[in-house]
């Protein structure tokens, strides 16, 4: 159908094939393709407010510029190239990743100092890192709900091979990635691969043998 645009909110482990490949068959039928992945909890989908990451040809996403006002908050524009919409998505999502193991290393160490977490998260989350991923997330961690899962352990460990993987790819390393995606394995081993990826925090607890956050 000419004119039709497609969408990608995944990609294989390598870069170069990211998007490309799909653009390139979506072009020799005189049609075109770009790729929006979206930053944003079921409950940011559900109001409205996701952050859409659009790259591909500029006419393309200006044709679909209206869904996206409809689905999100904000639509970035970053690049003609769809495959660069992924890289950002991946880096977004390792970077959360990131977030949550910190927070669970804080809150371990914490409760093994018989301090109540609560403490060290009020101080951080209302000075040096009062944004919305360390409240949400720091919220959750404390208070054990990791189900329903919004976004599942499993999801996580995908994402953050596929970010090591893209970095390989580029000779540039990416050691807190590797750390983390063992701990993502630890947790999905220990039987938490159908909490939320936030249950990543638990590995760091179980580590540390403390008591504290509940996996439910």
């Amino acid at each position: 159908m000419q004119g039709r645009l497609s969408e990608r909110f995944s990609a294989p482990p390598c870069l170069r094939g990211w998007s490309a490949e799909p653009a390139a068959a979506h072009r020799d039928e005189g049609q075109k393709y770009l790729a929006a992945p979206v930053f944003g909890r079921p409950s940011a989908a559900a109001a409205g407010k996701l952050a859409i990451v659009a790259a591909g040809p500029q006419d393309a996403i200006s044709k679909a510029k209206p869904i996206f006002d409809v689905l999100g908050e904000r639509t970035f524009e970053v690049s003609e190239e769809p495959q660069h919409a992924n890289l950002i998505k991946l880096s977004g999502n390792f970077l959360i990743a990131s977030v949550i193991e910190g927070l669970g290393e804080v809150f371990a160490v914490s409760r093994k100092a018989g301090l109540d977490p609560k403490k060290p998260f009020e101080v951080f989350s209302n000075s040096l890192f009062n944004a919305p991923v360390y409240k949400t997330y720091g919220q959750q961690i404390i208070e054990g709900k990791f189900s329903p899962a919004g976004f599942k352990l499993p999801l996580g460990l995908k994402d953050i091979r596929l970010m090591h993987e893209a970095a390989e790819n580029l000779s540039a390393p990416m050691p807190f990635a590797s750390v983390i995606h063992d701990h993502f394995l630890s947790a999905i081993a220990n039987g938490h691969g159908d909490l939320d990826w936030s249950a990543l925090a638990l590995v760091a607890e179980e580590r540390a043998r403390v008591a504290g956050f509940k996996s439910g």
